[in-house]
């Protein structure tokens, strides 16, 4: 059959993968992935590789699917009237369908003093300037850790597990996801390797200075090297091509992914705001999210409705230190229960995602329309309904 609809893909992540690989469920359909770099970014092990204790690249070719088009470029802006892509380097793409998978990364500190002096570790670039740094850097040096989401919270502990001295700034409460009583344990395990909690109404961060970083009850915190993880942006890419974004720079779409302004922009992954109420920013929507839009633009070649998202989540894992890891679980709805899942165990699932969501990757490279999600939110459609009531 010869190939005559082309898809665009946006963005080489989890979800832009899965989506590319799953469109080649038909022969006829042409799939296109534009990525800035040439491999593929596994990136809940950057901790890892900040640390020096893991790798955090693949090669394209073990996760994505022989017929996917790999363009390394940037993609700066979207006609939507005009069905195109246009490219850093002056090429402009046309498409058929497109699905809007550019991620997330490093959120822009406001805080004085932050983007001079502070690194962050969202992206592989940023995560290898800092590994730089680190590596140049004494291992009795103070390191301090602005933000105590998972990302903080597992670099910490990476840090700290190698015998670097860790100060983790909390800005109010350590990891707000967690349920209080979990919250206690972690705040254990991160005393038992060394890190330096600071929490309370006091700690957010003011000032970063080249060695010190200013809280808002007036302490000054010596710091050698100061890594920024206090939240996460999405590229602004949709917004400066005219589409319907929300808040956060999010692309706003209907329950089945597709964008409210055009049929055939479909989004997924961190980048997505479906009936503007989006999923956490996770691996563990990321899949699912690209696996669904790859349906949405599937069913709709086929003449059919695209159905509506049921994604849900068993919680979040997070290490604590090289070979730890403690489970947080929680309602498929994302709410997080008293309950974690700590010792061998969490450590034998947190480690099991690593080459796992390698695996689900070239899986569906391999068998497009494969892959399947265990977890569903059955009840998101019913809290849709009932904020719409009000």
């Amino acid at each position: 059959m010869t190939e005559n609809i082309s898809v665009v893909v946006v963005g080489g992540g989890y979800a832009g993968v899965m989506a590319a690989n799953r469109l080649t469920q038909r022969d006829d359909v042409a799939v296109t992935l534009i990525n800035p770099r040439p491999n593929f970014v596994h990136r809940i092990r950057l901790h890892q590789f900040v640390g020096g204790t893991g790798d955090a690249v693949v090669g394209y070719r073990e996760v994505l699917a022989d017929r996917v088009r790999l363009v390394v470029d940037t993609a700066t802006q979207i006609d939507a009237a005009e069905r195109t892509v246009s490219l850093a380097n002056g090429d402009v793409l046309g498409y058929d369908y497109l699905i809007y998978a550019v991620g997330s990364g490093s959120a822009v500190p406001s805080v004085p003093g932050a983007s001079e002096y502070a690194h962050n570790m969202a992206s592989m670039e940023e995560a290898q300037r800092l590994r730089a740094v680190l590596d140049t850097t004494p291992m009795t040096a103070v390191v301090t850790v602005v933000g105590a989401g998972a990302t903080g919270i597992e670099v910490a502990a990476e840090l700290a597990a190698e015998g670097r001295t860790v100060t983790l700034v909390c800005g109010k409460v350590l990891h707000p996801y967690l349920h209080p009583r979990v919250r206690r344990k972690f705040a254990k395990r991160l005393a038992k390797l060394g890190v330096t909690v600071i929490d309370g109404p006091g700690a957010k961060v003011t000032a970063v200075s080249r060695d010190a970083v200013l809280l808002a009850d007036g302490r000054e915190l010596p710091s050698t090297v100061t890594i920024w993880t206090a939240g996460f942006s999405v590229p602004d890419l949709a917004a400066r091509s005219g589409l319907t974004t929300d808040a956060a720079g999010r692309l706003v779409t209907d329950e089945t992914l597709t964008s409210i302004d055009d049929d055939r922009i479909v989004a997924a992954g961190d980048s997505a705001a479906p009936s503007d109420m989006p999923l956490r920013m996770s691996c563990q929507a990321a899949n699912p999210l690209g696996a669904h839009a790859a349906d949405t633009v599937l069913a709709r070649l086929a003449g059919g409705q695209p159905t509506t998202i049921a994604i849900g989540f068993f919680g979040q894992c997070v290490s604590l230190g090289h070979g730890a890891a403690t489970v947080q679980v929680a309602s498929r709805n994302d709410i997080a229960k008293g309950f974690a899942v700590g010792g061998f165990l969490g450590a034998k699932i947190k480690s099991s995602s690593f080459p796992g969501l390698i695996e689900h990757l070239a899986h569906e490279a391999r068998k497009p329309g494969s892959y399947t999600w265990k977890f569903r939110d059955d009840t998101r459609h019913q809290r849709l309904r009932a904020l719409a009531a009000r």
